[in-house]
């Protein structure tokens, strides 16, 4: 009998950053390892990572990381952790562990302690074992994992869809997941993002029937903007293509090196006559694919469409496709790229969120899994809290009473002591580690803070030089505005700014020997900043500079 802990260190209550921990008598099973893309109010943010202290600190414990399969949303955060903790282990399929690989070159980490998998595979530790099973994503060699474990079986089913069509590398082993299911499941982890949606994902999930209506009705240049690890989809776009009899170039090496590598491991099929290079790229007909990894979103097209690009220029009869949904996080930005697209005259479509889904479960694939494996226990992962809870409303509509149905937040810990859950309100430390460009350490709420007070109300800056001898103002202060006001149009409001600050500054200094130039600055910005507020309901970052200069030199 075996005493279980689970928790998730992100995934929870947000789309991105999974990270599902099990402990099982002390042994430690970490589910994926995801980063999240940074949203419009995370000012200068490239992405989020889970707070992973946890597994630094209980490392001894830890078997290792064990990924489903090759998107950063779920294997994202591996290089940082592969840097901080060299020593951890990382399971993965082949063509997974090919994209890892790839991402820890381009983030130029070394790291050697990665284990090739198997679906359906059986991995020993001690009197647990680990099960991958093979489940049909957008990615070839996706898996999810089965933890056997003395007190039945703990799943986690990663991103999946249901669909026949979908063999070789993307096909689901139902006979697997049934037997699976007989032989007693515990805790079922599935996930949430569309539980929302009636019916089926397939075959709304394909694309091929969109792209050759695109191709059909648009003779001109076309610019797809693709997700590179979709290799369903860019498998789908260049057979389209390559029937359309029209040259295809792809741009920026990181696409290349994927697409190149999966033609390589026989996990893409495209005739070579129909990929063109450069010299096609102002073809009246060619077709043009770009996309973006941890940079922001639509950030290649924006190049083009701002000039900056040294081998495209938009025209206006280019089209430019968006070839996937846009998720909720990042519609602002779209919208915007779209203006832009349409003031050049160019033409843009974007795929619709209704009819074009993403390979992940809907209802009727959530509740055919949980038929399969028929749980005791059932937790909702990967997805708003809503995502969730619609998640648990499905499961409890086909059987699995509320007090089975676990609806927890990133840190919840759930404990099971001999197959029974026991009420437990213990909670694991998780919060968002933020990285901007090369830092490799969190940047922190509170600069985020500043970042967006910046961007919102602007700074002032009050400059002072004092006498070192005798602590008086030597002139008077200045005053810079970045962001706030214009300093010709509002004279009147610098010059308070000045005649305050000098009232200010000799009031404070009742001592030629030694000023307190903290408690000075903290004096400043609050007066300052009410009279700002008052005067324009602005509050901007002020910033105060003294400097002293020795008179009796001069």
């Amino acid at each position: 009998m075996s005493k279980i802990k689970i928790f998730a260190l992100g995934g929870l209550n947000e789309n991105g950053k999974n990270m599902y921990v099990v402990d099982v008598d002390n042994d430690i099973f970490v589910f994926d390892a995801g980063l999240k893309y940074a949203n419009d109010m995370l000012f200068g943010i490239d992405y989020v990572l889970p707070n992973y202290d946890y597994i630094k600190e209980n490392i001894n414990r830890v078997k290792g990381i064990f990924l489903t399969h090759g998107h950063n949303e779920n294997m994202g955060a591996v290089p940082d952790i592969a840097k901080d903790i060299p020593d951890i282990k990382v399971y993965g399929t082949k063509f997974t562990l090919s994209v890892l690989k790839r991402e820890l070159e381009n983030c130029e980490v070394k790291f050697d302690n990665m284990i090739e998998i198997k679906a359906h595979k059986k991995i020993n530790f001690g009197n647990n074992s680990i099960f991958p099973i093979s489940v049909t994503h957008s990615i070839p060699d996706a898996v999810g994992y089965v933890l056997n474990t003395n007190d039945g079986a703990i799943v986690y089913t990663g991103d999946f869809v249901f669909d026949p069509a979908m063999i070789g590398p993307y096909k689901t082993d139902i006979g697997k997941i049934a037997y699976i299911g007989k032989q007693g499941v515990l805790c079922l982890l599935a996930e949430s993002m569309y539980a929302q949606k009636i019916g089926h994902t397939s075959p709304n999930h394909r694309m091929r029937k969109t792209i050759r209506e695109i191709l059909v009705k648009n003779e001109n240049r076309i610019i797809f903007n693709v997700h590179s690890a979709h290799i369903y989809n860019l498998q789908e776009l260049l057979s389209e293509v390559e029937n359309s009899g029209r040259k295809i170039v792809i741009m920026g090496k990181t696409l290349q090196n994927i697409i190149k590598s999966s033609i390589d491991l026989k996990y893409i099929k495209v005739n070579p006559k129909c990929i063109g290079d450069l010299s096609n790229i102002n073809d009246k007909d060619v077709i043009i694919l770009v996309s973006n990894e941890r940079e922001k979103a639509f950030n290649n097209i924006n190049r083009m469409l701002n000039g900056y690009d040294k081998y495209i220029t938009i025209k206006d009869t280019d089209v430019i496709v968006f070839a996937e949904p846009i998720s909720d996080s990042i519609e602002r930005t779209a919208v915007k790229t779209a203006d832009k697209i349409a003031k050049l005259g160019a033409k843009v479509i974007m795929f619709s969120k209704k009819d074009q889904l993403l390979h992940h479960a809907s209802s009727e694939d959530l509740m055919l899994m949980i038929n399969l494996l028929n749980p005791k226990y059932y937790f909702p992962v990967k997805g708003e809290y809503q995502h969730q809870v619609a998640n648990a409303t499905l499961a409890n509509e086909i059987g699995i009473p509320n007090e089975n149905i676990l609806l927890k937040q990133n840190g919840d810990v759930v404990i099971f002591q001999d197959g029974k859950l026991l009420e437990c309100y213990d909670k694991v430390k998780t919060e968002d580690i933020l990285i901007d460009g090369n830092a490799t350490q969190d940047i922190g709420e509170a600069v985020i803070k500043d970042r967006e007070i910046l961007s919102e109300n602007g700074i002032v800056i009050i400059s002072a030089i004092l006498d070192k001898n005798t602590k008086k103002l030597i002139t008077r202060p200045d005053v810079i505005t970045r962001g706030f006001v214009y300093n010709k149009d509002s004279k009147d409001l610098i010059n308070e700014i000045k005649k305050q600050s000098i009232e200010l500054i000799e009031k404070n200094i009742d001592n030629p020997k030694y000023v307190e130039y903290n408690k000075l600055k903290n004096v400043l910005r609050e007066n300052i900043g009410k009279y700002l507020y008052n005067e324009t309901e602005c509050k901007p970052m002020i910033i105060t500079v003294f400097q002293e200069i020795d008179m009796k030199k001069k």
